[in-house]
């Protein structure tokens, strides 16, 4: 294998999904030299724009645009006693792969998470009695507080283009939006998406009962948008083709169409794809990163120097590479000892699906973001103390799509043949779905690591996961199937069926849940604890960051991608009015 040393640059950017095109747009136009290193391929419009198909089967069942097992496989296992296996195929969450990243095939609902979401530990100590809570819960709160990181939600929504109706403006609730979200200092850059039929029925439902529905915040952008970095997003048409496809319209905020074309231009950046970074290089005092070790496309071994590294993989790989490359200690759940692989978090979500047999929801006209949702079911906005857990969902009627091979059947509906082929020409178009997205707290023995049994293949060890549900997450559940079954017998369908997690489930890692995997490296105010600082920057190696949903200590019922947008931006001003003048930790403790 032939080494190569390659020109050393200010920033070295691993990973260009949302955090790296962002990190390396804003750093670029600081003027350093950025190069960026992504695993996988290169994704251009030219590959799957209009008038290429939108394929179901190559997108949403051989997942086109994914990465695959073999290239990023993870061990999964229960428990600490428990020998982890890798995955062979992806079922609970689909990574992706190739420039863009998830940001290319995500949904785009594009929501904040509240207030209370982002100071939760401060919550549970001031709303519930010692002992309610399960012992080995280790929830934190953000280091940073609402109005610190305000600014950089809205920046980010802007370079999205995001579509929706504001609920608070500068402390006014207003009709229409989310009276529970934080404090905004500007309305949504865009008016909402329209809805359809699902989303005006669960929304009347919805009020009947008490609630407070409002439209999704969308990525998918309901008029022509010109962002601040001059690119352009055309308006949705409606195609359905959202999650796991990248935008056929040019539609749909992406790292492609919200930020790569004009970060493309930009003489001091570039990028290579197929660059497969196998480590951080330390040096002697391991204070310091010096660049990073990779393979590229033609299997050579490159050293690339670097000012700062800057890990924005998604997240489970931004953990793995700390882990292989020593940066932070590895988190011991016994000893409780170290950070990197603590607090790692999924989620879960459920439902119920209603027909219709007088409705024609007209499922092929939609966008993935369509739907109305509800935030009176968060911490904080209801007797979550009361109840004996804490966390909460989001719960919403969405018609993301009306891909035929996905339409939901009535049961009894043979699975197969002409029993199959009859049941969806009689059903296509007459069922709707109430959706649950729930929070997911963290464990003292929810955690990641390297894997003593398994390698890939250049001999490194596999990240390992340890994950299951705890009893906090199944009462949620439980308490969840209620609501959703009393707005599902306000709409009054011909037949329904529910799926809610019962008080005795184990981790189903076969059937998709969602790809909003957080944690591993998080970010906290004590270096005993967290990972990374404020301002994403390892607490021990300080001229390494990495943003990512690796950073939340736990998760929350609001999609990741806002929040995400929202601390890398943070970060990167960090790094031009702090770190470039004086460079060290920018938090002393």
């Amino acid at each position: 294998m032939a080494q190569l040393n390659k020109k050393e640059v200010d920033v070295v950017v691993v990973g260009l999904g949302w955090a790296g095109s962002l990190m390396s747009i804003e750093l670029a136009m600081a003027g350093l030299t950025v190069r960026a290193l992504e695993k996988g391929p290169e994704r251009d419009y030219p590959e799957f724009a209009y008038p290429k198909p939108a394929d179901e089967y190559a997108y949403a069942v051989r997942n086109k645009v994914m990465t695959t097992p073999a290239e990023s496989a993870v061990t999964v296992r229960y428990n600490m006693d428990q020998t982890a296996l890798p995955t062979r195929k992806w079922g609970a969450f689909v990574p992706g792969g190739g420039v863009g990243g998830s940001g290319l095939h995500w949904t785009g609902v594009l929501i904040r998470p509240t207030p209370t979401d982002l100071k939760l530990k401060t919550y549970a100590d001031e709303a519930y009695k010692p002992g309610i809570l399960q012992e080995e819960m280790r929830i934190m709160d953000f280091p940073f507080t609402w109005d610190e990181i305000e600014p950089y939600f809205d920046k980010f929504e802007r370079i999205c283009g995001q579509s929706g109706n504001t609920g608070n403006l500068r402390g006014k609730i207003l009709e229409g939006g989310d009276p529970f979200e934080g404090p905004r200092s500007h309305p949504y850059p865009l008016p909402a998406l329209e809805d359809t039929l699902n989303n005006v029925m669960f929304a009347e439902a919805a009020k009947k009962l008490g609630y407070h529905p409002f439209p999704n915040p969308s990525a998918a952008v309901s008029r022509a948008w010109t962002n601040p970095y001059g690119n352009q997003i055309a308006p949705c048409n409606y195609c359905g083709y959202c999650s796991k496809y990248p935008c056929l319209n040019y539609s749909k905020a992406s790292p492609q169409t919200a930020v790569m074309d004009a970060l493309k231009r930009m003489d001091n950046f570039s990028y290579e794809v197929n660059a497969n970074v196998l480590k951080v290089v330390l040096h002697d005092d391991k204070k310091t990163a010096k660049g990073v070790i990779y393979i590229d496309e033609q299997g050579n071994e490159c050293f690339q120097p670097a000012k700062i590294v800057v890990l924005s993989s998604f997240q489970l790989y931004n953990v793995h590479l700390m882990l292989l490359s020593g940066i932070g200690k590895p988190y011991n759940p016994i000893t409780e000892e170290g950070v990197v692989g603590r607090n790692y978090a999924f989620l879960s979500n459920g439902g119920a699906t209603l027909f219709f047999k007088d409705k024609n929801f007209n499922p092929f006209a939609t966008s993935g973001p369509t739907g109305q949702m509800f935030n009176d079911i968060s911490p904080g906005n209801f007797d979550g103390p009361g109840l004996g857990f804490i966390g909460g969902a989001k719960i919403h009627s969405s018609q993301a799509t009306g891909t035929p091979i996905g339409t939901a059947l009535p049961k009894g509906t043979p699975s197969w043949g002409m029993g199959w082929k009859e049941g969806l020409e009689e059903w296509y178009g007459h069922s709707m779905k109430i959706s649950i997205t729930t929070t997911c707290m963290s464990y003292r023995d929810i955690y990641l690591d390297l894997d003593p049994n398994y390698t890939n293949e250049h001999g490194q060890p596999l990240l390992r996961m340890t994950f299951n549900w705890k009893q906090n997450e199944l009462k949620l559940q439980q308490y969840l199937k209620g609501i959703v079954g009393n707005i599902a017998k306000e709409l009054n369908p011909d037949s329904m069926s529910m799926s809610f997690l019962p008080m005795d489930a184990q981790f189903d890692l076969t059937k998709y849940v969602s790809t909003h995997n957080v944690g591993g490296a998080v970010m906290g105010d004590n270096p005993k604890t967290s990972a990374l600082n404020r301002y994403l920057q390892s607490w021990d190696v300080h001229n390494v960051f990495v943003p990512g949903g690796n950073a939340f200590p736990q998760n929350f019922q609001a999609n990741p991608t806002d929040t995400i947008g929202a601390i890398t931006l943070m970060a990167a001003q960090a790094i031009k009015e702090q770190y470039l003048k004086n460079p060290g930790p920018l938090v002393q403790v």
